[in-house]
């Protein structure tokens, strides 16, 4: 499966705003977006400033903003958008439903990783069960009433378990009902926009689809 293996940093400062891809380190005076905040390569200090943009250049950057907030590659993303705008709704936001049901994104809604890629890790490993079946699919997407908990041992536990303690300052949505005890949650309801704390404005990237 193919994947972005280069530094995220610079995906923060390429959009000119925290995405939130390195967990706890953005919330540090070590996060590259303060520590230089101008877009990566030789001429991203010497503008002084950022680029205006124009239409599409606006609707380009927030589809560009989405996909690396998940961590969705371009072809999976234009697929969640034909299966968006196939179904009932508002395209832009069961766009952005359909990418928040993603069992990775729920297990860091969990706070059971830092980040998106660390939970990403956690179910790649063969750690979490939905509805008591292990799945192992990042991108397996989970419906009302699930029930999502943790299966692993030793070294994995301790690890999952430090990742919920450095992320317990992160609230969890409403959407799911967290138990700490056994590192389970259960899908009370589907997510909605208002979920979200991240500023996305959908309608643009529905905009640049619709082109």
């Amino acid at each position: 499966m193919a994947r972005y293996i280069d530094a995220v940093c610079r995906l923060c400062r390429r959009q000119g705003e925290k995405l939130f891809l390195k967990g706890t380190k953005c919330n540090t005076e070590k996060c590259p977006v303060n520590k230089r905040p101008y877009a990566p390569g030789q001429h991203g200090e010497g503008k002084g400033k950022r680029q205006k943009f124009s239409n599409y250049g606006l609707q380009l950057r927030e589809k560009q903003k989405v996909k690396r907030t998940y961590g969705v590659l371009e072809k999976q993303f234009r697929k969640y958008f034909k299966i968006a705008s196939r179904s009932k709704g508002v395209t832009g936001k069961v766009l952005l439903q359909l990418l928040e049901r993603r069992l990775d994104n729920v297990v860091f809604r969990m706070g059971l990783g830092v980040s998106r890629s660390q939970a990403r890790q956690v179910v790649r490993h063969n750690f979490i069960l939905v509805n008591s079946r292990r799945v192992n699919i990042p991108s397996f997407l989970i419906s009302k009433d699930d029930l999502v908990q943790v299966k692993a041992k030793d070294k994995a536990l301790v690890k999952i378990k430090d990742n919920l303690e450095l992320s317990k300052e992160r609230s969890i949505p409403s959407w799911l009902e967290f138990r700490a005890a056994d590192l389970s949650a259960k899908v009370l309801r589907l997510p909605e926009k208002d979920d979200i704390q991240q500023n996305i404005q959908e309608q643009l990237i529905v905009e640049l689809y619709s082109k």
